[in-house]
């Protein structure tokens, strides 16, 4: 029930999404108060369990993980790990959702930590971008388990061929980036079940040279911030562009190239790497766009995802020495 808009989201989201899911069942963590306005709920598919904490946006990881165990994420993450949920969906404060999932969750084998996950709108399809702001700073390994988590849920996603990874960097020559990059790079070259394809910069983001997109947290976000503030101020100036003609003729043309990047369209990263689904919703989304999250929940524990790509992080990886 957190986020930036809190109850005013979540709740209409939750009640049109149970509307068009009549085989799902939704519980709702939250304060008292809050929770008894939604009371009236006829459904009877809806529980309403309160909380007596809630976890502030400004709260440190490590504080909201010692001290807010009654917390709606605390609660709904453990019902989660008790089999009383099959996925857990929050608004709140990214860094206390990590900490708790892993506390709580636990991590997939061969996983240090979880990364935020999202498919973005790209010229040919989508690119799956991670990590987009769960691990601030990461090590060349970090970096490679990343790489093969996203390989993982593309290819538990339907991919019918390897999926292109590519490190996003400041230059796409060998010698460029820092030296977590560079060991990475020799990393994911090295490892014959990644169709690695090298560096990527910024500008090819979204030009379909790859199907995976690997950085760190504090990159990625930056990355996902800047795409989504550059489709709003191309959408801002045509609206207010002079011409009534030029503008109402443009408009749909645009509208239809860049509302794809309207942050609602995609919102709902997947916090791969822990043992159970977990979905974090922007904070600042409308009604709408907290139930993409609630969709994104949906389809992975319908796919059983933490467990297919648990098995495809533990098979053999395939020896590609001699192909041609």
């Amino acid at each position: 029930m957190g986020g930036d808009h809190g109850p005013a989201v979540t709740a209409p989201a939750v009640t049109a999404f149970l509307a068009g899911h009549p085989d799902i069942r939704v519980r709702l963590f939250g304060e008292p108060a809050v929770l008894r306005a939604l009371s009236d709920d006829r459904s009877g598919r809806l529980a309403l369990v309160e909380c007596s904490q809630r976890v502030e946006r400004d709260d440190r990881p490590a504080h909201a993980l010692r001290h807010k165990r009654d917390s709606s994420m605390w609660r709904a993450l453990q019902a989660v790990a008790e089999g009383n949920a099959d996925a857990c969906v929050s608004a709140g404060n990214t860094g206390a959702l990590m900490a708790m999932g892993m506390a709580v969750l636990g991590t997939l084998p061969g996983i240090e930590r979880p990364a935020l996950c999202a498919q973005i709108p790209a010229v040919s399809g989508r690119v799956c971008l991670l990590d987009l702001g769960a691990n601030v700073d990461c090590g060349p390994e970090q970096l490679h388990q990343f790489a093969r988590m996203g390989t993982a849920l593309l290819q538990v996603g339907g991919s019918d061929r390897p999926p292109r990874v590519a490190l996003l960097n400041v230059g796409a020559e060998g010698g460029k980036g820092n030296r977590a990059v560079k060991a990475a790079a020799a990393l994911l070259a090295a490892d014959s079940s990644l169709d690695y394809q090298g560096f990527i910069e910024g500008d090819q983001l979204l030009l379909g040279q790859a199907d995976l997109v690997v950085c760190d947290g504090f990159v990625g976000n930056v990355a996902l911030k800047s795409i989504e503030g550059l489709a709003r101020l191309l959408l801002r100036r045509l609206r207010e562009s002079p011409g009534a003609w030029r503008k109402w003729a443009a408009q749909p043309l645009l509208a239809e190239a860049f509302g794809f990047l309207d942050p609602a369209q995609y919102n709902g990263a997947s916090l791969l790497g822990l043992r159970g689904v977990v979905v974090k919703s922007h904070g600042g989304v409308d009604a709408a766009g907290f139930g993409y999250a609630l969709g994104t929940a949906l389809a992975e524990a319908r796919g059983r995802l933490p467990e297919r790509i648990a098995g495809l992080l533990a098979a053999p990886r395939p020896d590609h020495s001699t192909d041609d």
